[in-house]
């Protein structure tokens, strides 16, 4: 079944998106399921999508040598993951890993990034949005280090 518009109007990120905008979204995106275990994105790697997660746990981090994958952050139900396919170099900046069974709509990062080109006030909302996420983590990562 293909993502629809209104598949998305109750997500954090898209709220108050406007109705053309969910159209264009829910054009590129489409469900996936990860189990426990999987890396959804890896560090380094090409950074194509993003991911809004619709349910599920999944563990941002990075390889720290001698240590292996170490946890930075932990996100859940309705968060956004991934934001390296809208900045270039486009490549992942860090690793996701799967804690508990998540189920995402995963976009098209590369046809997002044309689209927001070709239509600039879409771009503007969508990176409107990227930037609070990009906030949102570095005050919860400031957070973690006064601890």
């Amino acid at each position: 079944m293909a993502l629809q518009a209104q598949d998305l109007v109750t997500m954090s990120f898209t709220k108050g998106l406007d109705p053309q905008y969910l159209e264009l979204l829910a054009k590129y995106g489409h469900e996936v399921n990860f189990e426990p275990g999987t890396y959804i994105l890896k560090e380094g790697e090409p950074a194509d999508q993003f991911y809004l997660i619709q349910q599920g746990r999944v563990a941002l981090g990075t390889f720290i040598s001698g240590r292996g994958f170490t946890t930075i952050q932990t996100i859940g139900d309705d968060d956004v993951l991934g934001w390296s396919w809208l900045i270039p170099p486009h490549r992942w900046r860090f690793s996701a890993l799967v804690i508990l069974p998540t189920q995402v709509i995963c976009f098209d990062g590369q046809r997002l990034r044309e689209a927001c080109e070709a239509d600039h006030s879409f771009g503007y909302a969508i990176h409107q949005r990227v930037a609070l996420i990009l906030g949102k983590r570095l005050e919860e990562t400031r957070k973690r280090l006064e601890l």
